[in-house]
């Protein structure tokens, strides 16, 4: 299918590649043409973890065990990150935020008084090579340099002692763990980053641009900063620091305070490496092979050249190669240069419906939208009659806790479960909370990947009641079904989402060197919210 076939027949719209020349062409994706002109293929894998987030380890909700099953079910890689230490924390001599003192301070020695020997005894007890990976971490706050955490390889690691952040990266010289700043954007002096300590010496390979803070991307756009620590602000963001001309790779972390790691649309980090082994793992994180997502799982292969994202290479000319699939309808996919938008590909407002059969299509099933403020425990089958399952992604979300006050009553974490899977059907038990607000989603899901004929049906046998849905219908929209009746809970069946919806392939050359050293990067969204990032690639002038 060329270009003019392509868009006629997906609703794909390209903007702004007349500029830079599309390598595209006439050429099929993936045909021999294509093959010619696109970089290698290479044999990397995306892995998906979450290495920042809480429990009640420190202060938080919810068991650590809990923690580390619910990670185990949607996640590759983990680290369960206690609090450790806040030298300059404001207060000790105001009354008005005595509070924050004791409560912080409590939880420091209470970790030095015996948990942290609990914590990585039961890390060690997870962490299993080549299935699911553990890391040891620990969070340093700091008002003057801002927050960061530090991700320890060895997982027989000791705490150090620092009274700042800075300190803390003197005392961990020369070890392999990384110190890594997050919610970044908030002003410099009350917690945000202060990009005038950033240094390119191996320990702040990536930075955490997402997590239930916020965005940090920029100062504006989605994502608001909307915690009692106040608004983001430009200086603290990623495409300042990118301006000034640093080198580090993004990613996202759930700063989830709730004993969920990994809780979907809260953040993720991607990372490209050849195996599920701990060394090549830590070796992705190391050379910036690593990317940000929201909570679905966007697959983003981006290449300029031969490199891939997170490295540097050389060359005027710069032959761009950029493979999206998204789990969901893809709104648009930017390809950024040294912060400006040099191309931007849109997706269809509504997925067209293929001609052929069977198809290949995605489909989100959702469970929620309680009225009651009891959890609602969902167990069944969600099963088809035909065709077959190629994938089965988790959505499965933890309480909305960005960070807990004292005198709130401490919670169980609710686990959410595959029990069983086939190539024709899944079986879940989850829990899913009311919505707190119109905006904040407490709903449970999973994303089904199917090739299946238009006549085939999806069902889902839950609670007692069952619902069918041919596939046909469902690509023309979604349905929905209360479980009792009006204000009960409901399954929402998303709409079937065709490949050519959530799928791009493209090739274009850049062949205008605007600075001595011009960074890329690559951001994806989609129809239903959900983002992702790719690291930059740094291209320097000949």
């Amino acid at each position: 299918m060329n270009r003019r076939k392509f868009i006629k027949n997906t609703g794909w719209t390209f903007v702004g590649l007349a500029a830079t020349g599309s390598l595209l062409q006439g050429c099929q994706p993936k045909s021999k043409e294509a093959k010619k002109i696109m970089p290698s293929p290479h044999s990397l894998k995306l892995y998906w973890g979450d290495i920042h987030n809480h429990c009640n380890l420190t202060y938080g909700h919810g068991d650590m065990r809990d923690a580390f099953e619910a990670a185990r079910e949607q996640l590759d890689f983990v680290s369960v990150t206690p609090h450790a230490m806040w030298e300059d924390i404001p207060g000790r001599n105001d009354l008005r935020l005595q509070w924050v003192v004791d409560y912080h301070t409590k939880s420091f020695d209470a970790l030095r008084a015996g948990k942290w020997d609990e914590y990585v005894k039961m890390t060690n007890e997870y962490n299993k090579e080549n299935e699911f990976l553990t890391f040891l971490s620990y969070e340093c706050h700091d008002m003057a340099h801002g927050d960061h955490v530090a991700l320890l390889y060895d997982l027989e690691g000791t705490m150090v002692d620092p009274s700042n952040a800075m300190q803390l990266k003197a005392r961990l010289k020369g070890q392999k763990a990384f110190v890594t700043p997050h919610h970044m954007g908030y002003q410099t002096g009350f917690r945000g980053y202060n990009w005038k300590t950033f240094q390119e010496d191996g320990q702040t390979p990536f930075v955490e641009m997402y997590s239930r803070h916020g965005l940090a991307e920029s100062d504006d756009g989605d994502y608001n900063y909307l915690h009692d620590m106040g608004p983001r602000q430009w200086e603290g963001t990623v495409l300042y620091g990118l301006e000034q001309g640093y080198k580090f790779g993004i990613i996202g972390s759930t700063d989830q305070h709730a004993g969920y790691p990994g809780s979907y649309g809260d953040g993720r980090v991607m990372a490209l490496a050849p195996s599920l082994k701990r060394d090549d793992i830590w070796h992705a994180l190391q050379n910036r092979n690593v990317g940000c997502a929201t909570g679905d799982k966007i697959k983003i292969d981006f290449r300029i050249n031969d490199a891939i994202m997170g490295e540097v290479i050389r060359g005027n000319s710069r032959r761009i190669y950029l493979n999206v699939e998204g789990e969901n309808s893809v709104d648009y996919v930017d390809i950024i240069k040294n912060g400006k938008c040099i191309a931007r590909m849109n997706g269809p407002l509504i997925p067209e419906v293929p001609q052929e059969d069977p198809v290949r299509c995605k489909i989100k099933v959702e469970f929620g939208w309680n009225r009651e403020e009891e959890y609602v425990h969902w167990n069944g089958k969600l099963s088809i009659d035909k065709g077959m399952i190629n994938q089965i992604t988790p959505c499965f979300r933890g309480a909305a806790y960005t960070s807990p006050q004292p005198g709130e009553k401490a919670f169980e974490t609710r686990v959410n479960r595959i029990l069983s899977s086939s190539e024709k059907d899944v079986e879940l038990d989850m829990y899913s909370a009311k919505n707190p607000n119109t905006t904040t989603p407490s709903m449970q899901g999973v994303i089904l990947d199917l090739t299946i004929p238009k006549e085939g049906n999806l069902t889902a046998d839950f609670n007692g009641k069952r619902f069918t849905h041919p596939i046909g219908e469902l690509l023309h929209g979604s349905k929905a079904h209360f479980m009792i009746g009006w204000l009960s809970e409901a399954v929402s069946f998303n709409r079937a989402i065709p490949e050519s919806a959530f799928q791009v392939e493209h090739y274009m050359e850049d062949t205008v060197a605007e600075r001595e050293v011009d960074y890329y990067y690559v951001r994806v969204r989609q129809k239903n919210q959900q983002w992702a990032w790719s690291s930059p690639i740094w291209v320097e002038k000949i």
